[in-house]
């Protein structure tokens, strides 16, 4: 019995912390349908100069990971977005699904509870989808960003 006991907190302390759920995938067009119907807030995480160069999707909040405070920033930018809301419905999009990937799992760690991840991006890729830009979805010029 004591073997036992001793062997299953063996076990608890190998495992894998517990974290909350991995952010959910959207497709482009599902994530501007929530968007415009005010369900979700889109935070476009490339860079200023990305931004100017393609747009932003409609109704998208520009809030970088390319930030000189990291991703702490990032975090602490995109609450400031929210409102002060964790548990605001936010999906994050990037240009080809890698970074929106980190920015996603950087909330769902600080704590934010409903997290989309627009993976195929604005450029699409393979995996995902044709990407925002090619589906012709809405964009907003953002040569003040």
């Amino acid at each position: 019995m004591r073997l036992a006991a001793s062997l299953f907190v063996a076990l608890l302390l190998l495992a894998p912390p517990v974290r909350a759920a991995d952010p959910v995938l959207i497709d482009a067009p599902s994530a501007r349908t929530r968007a415009a119907a005010g369900e979700i807030t889109v935070i476009d995480v490339r860079s200023p100069p990305e931004w100017r160069r393609t747009g932003v999707a409609k109704d998208a909040v520009p809030v970088t990971i390319h930030r000189p405070d990291g991703m702490a920033g990032f975090v602490a930018a995109t609450l400031r977005a929210l409102d002060g809301h964790r548990e605001r419905p936010v999906a994050v999009i990037c240009a080809t699904g890698r970074r929106s990937t980190m920015a996603a799992e950087a909330l769902r760690d600080a704590g934010f509870t409903r997290v989309l991840n627009i993976r195929e991006g604005m450029l699409g890729n393979r995996a995902d989808g044709p990407g925002w830009l090619t589906r012709k979805l809405p964009v907003e010029d953002c040569r003040g960003c």
